[in-house]
């Protein structure tokens, strides 16, 4: 079975401080205690994880997939009614649209925008997958309860195998975070922790290069 890691969300809309979703507003709907949760799991578990997830994927030479929410249009018109309603648009060419420089796609690695909470109803991630051969979806990135649980659920009902790394996902409280984990365990995916991962791949699967 062909695995691929999808690094969803990693990018300057959802996941940086002050930007995006985080930006100071009337419309931010975290509160300073949510934000100080998201970005202290973010900065020092999840990110390092990612990175040590990308680095083990590259190494076995196995897909590293970059998805990200971002519109084909300027106005972002063609988004879906949620994300209009949210408020999210990251248009081509935004800061919003950028990866997070520490993990962001390396070469030729592939990227998939979206514009909705999963890719599965609005991108051809389908099909790319199915040309690609892949079939086991290990998923990391953010935030697990909106864009990760959903492109998670959308896989299962396609066919695929997801596995979240739990602790390289992150939610705006450590309640929403283990409630969703809670939730999808055995019934649309299974759960791992990053170090068994890496542990697994470094003893079980041959380098390329």
């Amino acid at each position: 079975m062909k695995s691929a890691l999808l690094c969803i969300d990693l990018q300057h809309l959802c996941a940086v401080r002050g930007e995006g979703i985080f930006r100071q507003s009337d419309r931010c709907p975290f509160s300073t205690a949510d934000q100080d949760y998201f970005f202290d799991r973010l900065e020092q578990q999840v990110l390092p994880n990612v990175q040590k997830l990308q680095a083990i994927f590259r190494d076995k030479g196995i897909e590293v997939l970059h998805i990200r929410t971002r519109s084909k249009t300027k106005d972002g018109r063609e988004r879906t009614f949620w994300q209009k309603r949210a408020g999210l648009l990251a248009t081509p060419g935004s800061r919003e649209s950028e990866f997070i420089d520490s993990v962001s796609p390396h070469d030729d690695e592939l990227i998939v925008n979206k514009t909705g909470s999963g890719p599965f109803g609005n991108t051809n991630i389908h099909a790319l997958l199915v040309q690609l051969d892949v079939q086991q979806l290990y998923c990391c990135g953010v935030h697990t309860n909106t864009s990760v649980e959903s492109t998670i659920r959308a896989a299962a009902d396609y066919g695929y195998c997801p596995v979240l790394v739990a602790d390289a996902t992150a939610a705006v409280s450590q309640a929403l975070q283990d409630s969703c984990v809670e939730r999808l365990q055995g019934q649309c995916c299974e759960t791992i922790e990053t170090a068994k991962l890496v542990e697994d791949f470094k003893h079980h699967l041959r380098s390329v290069g």
